[in-house]
């Protein structure tokens, strides 16, 4: 079993009801069993800003997926929740990012893990660390040390 890393957002139709099924979907994925959710965040939008602010959150699986099979079931519930891909950094209804892999490094078949600018984005950093505080970024380094990089970035705990 390998532990694994996702980051779930969305900023469309019900953001947290999205991300919540999203987690029990995720659950329900074959050899794979869902160990911790962070709180859900509230941010603003990155890249094209005019849209709804994003809720989002990390979720820690462990799985016995290959790193491209759990890629192809993440698309298939984003699918489930109705995401379409019309321009980058568009608004949807659920994104759903593979953080980490194990202590893996992945660069193909579309697939880059430790996922890029993880480190850089508090709306994943901080979900991340709450729920696994001394987590190493390959090739990186300390998950938490990369926090004085994001203070100026707005996130907020959401509840519903």
């Amino acid at each position: 079993m390998t532990q694994v890393f996702i980051a779930l957002g969305a900023n469309l139709g019900r953001p947290a009801q999205q991300l919540r099924r999203a987690c029990e979907l995720l659950a329900w994925l074959p050899f794979t069993k869902l160990i911790r959710v962070s709180s859900f965040y509230r941010s603003p939008a990155m890249g094209y800003a005019d849209q709804p602010d994003f809720i989002n959150a990390v979720v820690m699986l462990e799985t016995g997926l290959a790193a491209n099979e759990l890629l192809e079931s993440m698309f298939a519930i984003e699918g489930i929740n109705g995401r379409t891909r019309s321009f980058r950094n568009a608004p949807r209804t659920l994104d759903l990012d593979l953080l980490l892999f194990g202590d893996e490094t992945i660069h193909h078949d579309g697939l880059t893990v430790p996922h890029p600018r993880l480190q850089e984005r508090a709306f994943v950093l901080r979900p991340l660390l709450e729920i696994a505080p001394d987590i190493v970024i390959p090739g990186l380094g300390p998950a938490k040390d990369y926090l004085p990089g994001i203070t100026g970035q707005a996130i907020d705990f959401y509840e519903d």
